[in-house]
């Protein structure tokens, strides 16, 4: 029964959502008046891919709603915007489940947030893509009380230049912890945690909660 209990709570756990941390900083960016702009990879590997136009449509809708106008064409834009996104190979966390052991939060006692990776060349051609491909939670195993399973952080990274003399007016991360390596699934949390009252404050930093994982 209590192994019962335990695994309940495990398959709790994997409804949690996660929690995004994002940074944004803007200077000059203009009030949306209908500017024209463009998506392009602010990676080289992933230009042109399906999956990264599939990610960067979402954020070209994000766009649209705020008043901006999309063009195919970056040598027509007013404005580029440079996209990136990736997931971690992961961290397997180990806890025990016996009394005492604390909230079962999928995070433990970690701390995701503290200090956060921005700066430690997690975005970009650093962020450690193409790892092994692994869904979500390993099955509990039950020893002496304990339970493993694995955490990946995953990032998006957004920047806006001036087309005209490539001035850059915005800079955005949204990075989040959570027992997803999905792409499918971190990246359009993590873009809509990136636009919830964008362009916000420059230089906050701001937690959003986004949806969990449906199953």
């Amino acid at each position: 029964m209590a192994a019962a209990a335990v695994l309940l709570m495990a398959l709790a756990a994997c409804a949690t959502p996660f929690k995004a941390d994002v940074s944004r900083f803007a200077t000059q960016l203009p009030a949306p008046q209908g500017q024209s702009f463009a998506i392009v990879a602010d990676n080289p590997k992933l230009a042109g891919g399906l999956e990264f136009s599939q990610y960067a449509s979402m954020v070209g809708d994000r766009m649209a709603k705020l008043g901006y106008t999309p063009v195919e064409d970056p040598a027509k834009a007013t404005l580029i915007v440079r996209f990136d996104y990736g997931v971690d190979n992961g961290r397997e966390r180990v806890r025990s489940t016996g009394v005492g052991a604390g909230a079962f939060g999928p995070w433990g006692g970690w701390g995701p947030y503290g200090g956060g990776f921005y700066g430690r060349g997690f975005y970009g051609r650093g962020f450690g893509w193409g790892g092994p491909w692994r869904y979500g939670w390993y099955d509990p195993f039950f020893d002496n009380g304990i339970q493993s399973y694995t955490i990946y952080t995953s990032g998006i990274d957004l920047k806006i230049d001036r087309a005209a003399d490539g001035q850059r007016l915005f800079e955005g991360k949204a990075e989040a912890v959570s027992t997803s390596n999905r792409l499918q699934y971190v990246v359009p949390n993590l873009v809509e945690a990136m636009f919830t009252n964008f362009p916000g404050n420059s230089g906050e930093t701001v937690r959003i909660t986004v949806a969990p994982e449906k199953k």
